[in-house]
């Protein structure tokens, strides 16, 4: 079977959840490889096999993660050139989709971004994507027809599943172009520490919208979050309002998630919001307004003061954890 690219989405050799979930993609449409870029693969290497990496392509020159993205769609284009894989799958973080373009002028191939879904093609036809477009109104299935696809595939668009192999590693040897050395990373600063899962990755998320009511009160909203082991967001009225950092907005202009539950608390269901929410599968709305839109795409509603509503929330789920 054919190579399926895998570009490791990782810190320090740290392989985040997403990329994971893409081997597991990967194996459906073919042979999943690993291409690991900058540091730490000694770290990521079990874990790469536990997923069911084939191979790994390795590309650890220290001048690939001192610059911005540039470097890494270089060292990529050179893989896939090597390869000739029948896809190449990112996450769709900012930075995965920014690599993916630089990637698609490279091959000249088509691209696809934001998958919720990724599955093989009838009759060898390459792969087949699902993606909500239009502010999450419409769902469509859309494939490339030129050159190698090229796919962002959104957090939690799979379950990962372990499958274990021993692959083959080879190293890379990647000539950076000066036009890939225009911006150089001067400094880093490590994100401090919620304890809470990253909000993008996360497979319940909680977010307070205007009805939260103060910065103070997100404390109802965090309280639930941690009791779920839920990631904490935050709609744009809250951030606007200097309620909670705009790191933790969810929508149109903020961050886009796909977790397993979203709860939304005091949150109308703007169409800005819902753009950066509704391919969630399970959502559960919280608002004392019984026509908030919010309630039009609920799996489960609740009409009622989520001051009221979330501490008993939370206090029950506690009491079921502790027994």
């Amino acid at each position: 079977m054919a190579e399926i690219l895998v570009l490791v989405d990782h810190s320090d050799g740290a392989v985040r959840k997403t990329t994971t979930e893409l081997l597991t993609i990967a194996r459906r449409l073919g042979d999943p490889a690993a291409v690991f870029i900058g540091s730490g693969y000694e770290r990521a290497k079990d874990t790469l096999a536990s997923f069911g990496a084939q191979k790994v392509y390795l590309a650890e020159d220290p001048e690939l993660t001192d610059y911005l993205v540039a470097p890494k769609a270089e060292a990529l284009a050179l893989v896939a050139e090597r390869a000739t894989p029948a896809a190449i799958l990112l996450t769709s973080s900012a930075e995965g989709k920014e690599i993916a373009g630089r990637l698609a002028i490279k091959l000249d191939a088509g691209v696809l971004t934001d998958a919720v879904d990724v599955v093989a093609g009838e009759n060898g036809g390459g792969p087949v994507t699902t993606q909500s477009v239009f502010a999450g109104n419409y769902t469509v299935e859309a494939k490339v027809t030129r050159g190698t696809p090229i796919i962002t595939v959104k957090p939690n668009a799979a379950t990962p599943e372990q499958a274990p192999a021993q692959p083959v590693e080879e190293k890379l040897d990647v000539a950076v172009s000066d036009q890939a050395k225009t911006a150089r990373v001067v400094e880093r600063t490590a994100r401090t520490q919620t304890g809470r899962p990253d909000l993008t990755e996360a497979a319940i998320v909680v977010s307070g919208g205007r009805g939260v009511g103060s910065a103070e009160n997100f404390a109802v909203v965090e309280a639930l979050a941690d009791a779920l082991g839920a990631a904490v967001g935050a709609s744009r009225a809250a951030v606007d309002s200097g309620w909670y950092p705009h790191a933790y907005q969810v929508g149109q202009t903020g961050k886009t998630v796909s977790p397993q539950l979203y709860v939304a608390a005091g949150i109308s269901g703007a169409i800005q919001h819902r753009a950066g929410m509704q391919t969630s599968r399970t959502i559960v709305a919280v608002n004392k307004d019984a026509e908030a839109p919010i309630f039009e795409m609920a799996d489960f509603g609740v009409v009622g003061d989520l001051h009221t509503v979330l501490p008993q929330a939370t206090q029950e789920i506690t009491e079921r954890k502790g027994s």
